[in-house]
């Protein structure tokens, strides 16, 4: 089995910074892209940004220039640097990892980091 662990969230004011972390453990051949994705209270999960394992990077747009996300691959580790939040980046913060276990591709997520940037 593969397990992703989110971690860093916490209560900010807003403007201030935040740092996630994301590591993959278990069963894994390689892992290719990595993600995260945010949820608000009563919203759909949303795309924040994603990496992939050659550290090409893509951003939605409320979210470039502000964050920035890196991995280290010999760890399997992913990071988001938030900068600069605002109250509007409150959510659940999932990260994603597509798999490759046994030869065979999957997906994965983690249970999530709750963020709240207060006003």
């Amino acid at each position: 089995q593969v397990q992703l662990v989110e971690s860093g969230g916490g209560l900010v004011q807003a403007g201030g910074s935040l740092r996630l972390s994301c590591a993959a453990s278990g069963s894994i051949d390689s892992i290719n892209v990595m993600g995260w994705y945010r949820q608000a209270p009563g919203e759909q999960r949303e795309l924040v940004a994603t990496i992939t394992s050659g550290g090409s990077t893509t951003f939605a747009d409320s979210m470039k220039g502000r964050f920035t996300i890196s991995r280290d691959n010999a760890k399997n580790t992913m990071y988001l640097q938030m900068n600069s939040l605002k109250p509007e980046d409150t959510g659940l913060y999932f990260c994603h990892a597509y798999v490759r276990r046994f030869g065979q591709w999957h997906n994965y997520w983690g249970q999530g980091t709750q963020v709240t940037v207060s006003s």
